[in-house]
């Protein structure tokens, strides 16, 4: 199996969910399904099958989370040299050359990825264009919107 890149703060969140998932929420779904085979018949008991759906799909993502973390390669990217270069993990400010307007991303593993905290998968075009290039760096992106020039002003390792 492939490992997958993740961010410590990344695998930090998948295992507070799984341990959510496993210790308040499908206690709480049991609860359910039991409470649910009281009321009788389960063949037209709708809380019992809703429970039931639920359960799955309880199970389904803890199974997912665990293959994810067993295959996740973590990087602390706070442990690595900053040399300038735009790597995994990295937080990168950028200048749009054309509207002067500066954005700032983290470079993150694709479950991890959220625009609207500045998070971007390692494999969106933004990060595959800035990937390995360096500070003062004049970048082209291919966007929805057409081709957007950045300049990379910052590259942090936090």
């Amino acid at each position: 199996m492939s490992q997958y890149p993740m961010t410590v703060q990344g695998a930090d969140r998948l295992r507070e969910e799984l341990n959510h998932l496993k210790t308040v929420k499908r206690p709480e779904i049991v609860e359910s399904i039991a409470e649910a085979r009281e009321h009788g018949d389960l063949k037209e008991n709708a809380e019992y099958h809703a429970a039931r759906e639920q359960q799955g799909f309880c199970e389904g993502r803890i199974q997912d989370i665990e293959g994810k973390l067993g295959n996740a390669q973590i990087i602390d990217i706070s442990k690595i040299p900053n040399t300038g270069k735009v790597i995994f993990g990295t937080t990168v400010g950028l200048l749009n050359i054309e509207t002067d307007e500066e954005v700032t991303y983290q470079i993150v593993g694709d479950d991890e990825a959220d625009i609207k905290q500045n998070r971007i998968s390692v494999n969106s075009p933004i990060a595959r264009g800035l990937i390995g290039k360096t500070v003062d760096s004049e970048i082209e992106i291919k966007t929805p919107g057409g081709l957007v020039e950045y300049e990379i002003i910052s590259v942090d390792h936090i």
